[in-house]
């Protein structure tokens, strides 16, 4: 660990401005990101002594080997650019807040020709309103499936909405008066956006003036006697009320707001958040971390706002933010969020009334929730702790493997050989850090050889990344090592296990991969499908472990989750190389300009007979590039006519191709 004032700036050299520092290691990877209103303030706490420092603080400082800064003009710039490094860095003594579940919204895609009803997930996309989040998709569609019958809006896919335009007829929602079918001109795109507007406002809370209006028209039609219009309208009116009473009203003023509770213990904290629109929950969701920071209340609010709001824009950001605490930067805090809405936002803690009883309940979910996720992780923590303990014990480790990266090749009768890496620390799959390979050094099928090629590249790197440490020294004639940009590295950190999928000959390779490369201090073993057995290197017998044991059950796991990811890999190769056509052999050539020269002759046979000068023709295409397509047509061999094996007659290929060039095999 590294001594503070072994890179503490000198004095006068920290501005007295605001502005975001950031410390990073002797890798020079990030790993904190901070903001102040007055830098040198704030840099000079963390280079006091150790021993008066916050437990977590002084572990930074001591894990930190240089600090820089980036001075700003504001607050808010402080606020924006450190989210955008924490987001871009993710450095590791920074809080991060990771979603408990993931919450699904009510989206309307009005960004479509005709809008489209639907549950999301993920990250929000331009053009779509959403409305939630909500705990469960079976709500939004208990709530989409009354509001249809009064705005039949489409709900269906691209391709149901496709086929019904070809075929002349709805589906069936389109026949139960559930859709207002524009998929065949019943409606025109412009009245059935005016139904998809009018289905947004009454999901944002303008709920009086449907109701007024469908009161109305019943009325009309029951003094006409038209008794069937009246009682439909009156089970319309039935069917938005039954959808209101989903979301009991909470604030009787009709506010727009956001209510945030924090509950926390010594080492983690759970956020939860109730959006209110139009004085009703519109939804929920809440997030857990670890304080691997010293962090109070106030800076758990400032770094979930942070979250919470940073990729949002105009009403996404509600009109006012009630917390528990006020971060230390308030006033900046809430102009960052007034510029992200585009007008005020009001920043508060509720005092009394009906706004602080909903605080306090949101704050008893944000509890049970903390709660929730300390009995799981207690469980979770048992079994792993157990799995890795049993590993150990058995391959004789002198420590629990708390990194494990397991290796598999895959490959189709010897083609498309690829490899997986996949990497689970403390027991849990750490999905960022998996890797794929492309065997290189040879074709065909030697499982063996490509484990070693595979273990030789990734170990190599690890090497390369111990450069700068002076660790190790380069090999004579092997490249320099990019400058660090303190991102995270792919392959900077060493397991203490590596797995093989296979016996005796895959562990053999891997192992004399790491003692070619002079890496001794990383454990192998492999495990065979047949009989489950742990193999190690050098030994004729293997390890047999109990079928009941946690660490057999890990390992399985571990193989198993490469097994698949190398699979996935090799068939989406081998799809691309199934569709590949003589086009994709041209270079600078995309695939936008590759349709159009499809769509334009109609198919490749018709480009292959056309001149450079018709080639020329197609929008986007140079003459250069018009030569380079037609001399890689040239050298591409057509394929042989089709035969119909019933007649015996051949097939005339008249039909367009894919935007490859390439042709669709049984």
């Amino acid at each position: 660990m590294a001594d503070p004032s072994s890179y503490r700036p000198q004095p006068g050299q920290i501005p007295d401005s605001p502005g975001v520092y950031r410390f990073r290691d002797e890798h020079r990877r990030v790993i904190y990101v901070g903001k102040a209103k007055s830098l040198r303030q704030r840099l000079a706490n963390y280079f006091q002594d150790v021993a008066g420092l916050h437990p977590r603080t002084a572990t930074m400082v001591t894990t930190a080997a240089s600090v820089e800064w980036t001075v700003v003009s504001t607050e808010v710039e402080a606020l924006q650019l450190e989210y955008s490094w924490i987001k871009e860095f993710d450095p590791r003594f920074n809080v991060k807040y990771r979603d408990d579940k993931s919450y699904p919204s009510l989206a309307v895609t009005m960004n479509e020709e005709y809008p489209r009803v639907q549950v999301m997930r993920g990250p929000k996309k331009k053009g779509v309103r959403y409305f939630g989040p909500y705990g469960h998709a079976w709500a939004i569609r208990e709530t989409v499936d009354l509001m249809l019958r009064v705005f039949p809006v489409r709900t269906c896919s691209a391709g149901v909405f496709k086929r019904s335009a070809q075929i002349g007829r709805p589906c069936l929602l389109g026949y139960i008066g559930k859709c207002s079918a524009p998929c065949v001109g019943r409606v025109t795109p412009e009245e059935h956006r005016e139904l998809a507007e009018d289905f947004c406002d009454f999901m944002a809370g303008r709920t009086g003036t449907y109701l007024s209006r469908l009161e109305k028209e019943m009325h009309e039609a029951a003094e006409e006697m038209e008794y069937e219009k009246a009682a439909r309208l009156r089970d319309d009116m039935g069917a938005l009320r039954r959808a209101m009473e989903k979301n009991a009203v909470v604030l009787a003023d009709a506010t727009d707001a956001d209510l945030m509770a924090v509950a926390e213990d010594e080492l983690e904290a759970a956020v939860q958040i109730f959006h209110v629109r139009g004085g009703r929950v519109r939804g929920q969701r809440g997030w857990v971390t670890d304080k691997v920071e010293a962090v109070d209340t106030a800076g758990l609010v400032e770094h979930a706002l942070q979250q919470l709001y940073g990729e949002e824009k105009g009403e996404a950001v509600p009109k006012e933010v009630l917390v528990p605490a006020l971060p230390e930067d308030t006033p900046a805090l809430s102009q960052w969020l007034a510029d992200r809405r585009g007008s005020q936002v009001s920043l508060r803690i509720p005092q009394r009334g009906d706004k602080k009883a909903l605080m306090e309940t949101v704050h008893r979910n944000a509890q049970q929730s903390l709660a929730l996720h300390k009995t799981k992780r207690a469980s979770d923590l048992t079994t792993r702790s157990r799995a890795l303990e049993e590993i150990a014990e058995a391959l004789e480790l002198d420590g629990a493997p708390l990194r494990i990266e397991c290796f598999d090749i895959s490959h189709l009768q010897g083609d498309d050989v690829v490899a997986s890496m996949v990497v689970f620390e403390d027991g849990l799959a750490r999905k960022s850090e998996y890797r794929r390979f492309q065997i290189k050094t040879f074709e065909g099928q030697d499982d063996v050889r490509s484990m070693h090629e595979v273990v030789s590249r990734r170990f190599r790197r690890y090497l390369q990344e111990k450069l700068k440490t002076g660790e190790w020294e380069a090999e004579e004639g092997e490249g320099a090592v990019p400058e660090d940009d303190g991102r995270p590295r792919r392959f900077a950190y060493p397991p203490q296990l590596v797995v093989v999928d296979g016996g005796q000959p895959q562990v053999a390779a891997a192992k004399r991969a790491l003692e070619e490369l002079g890496v001794d201090d990383v454990a192998v073993c492999g495990l065979a499908k047949r009989l489950e057995e742990v193999w190690l290197p050098g030994e004729d017998d293997p390890v047999v472990l109990p079928r009941t044991s946690e660490g057999l059950y890990l390992l399985q796991r571990v193989r198993d989750e490469a097994h698949r990811f190398a699979i996935q890999y090799q068939r989406n190769k081998r799809g691309k190389r199934l569709k590949s056509g003589p086009l994709d052999e041209v270079p600078g050539l995309g695939e936008s300009r590759k349709q159009a020269l499809v769509k334009h002759f109609g198919s490749v046979k018709k480009l292959r007979q056309a001149t450079i000068d018709q080639i020329c023709e197609v929008p986007g295409i140079g003459r250069k590039t018009a030569e380079t397509v037609a001399a890689a047509l040239a050298r591409a061999v057509p394929a042989g006519p089709a035969v119909n094996t019933a007649t015996g007659e051949i097939i005339e290929d008249e039909n367009p191709a894919p935007a490859g060039g390439g042709t669709s095999r049984q």
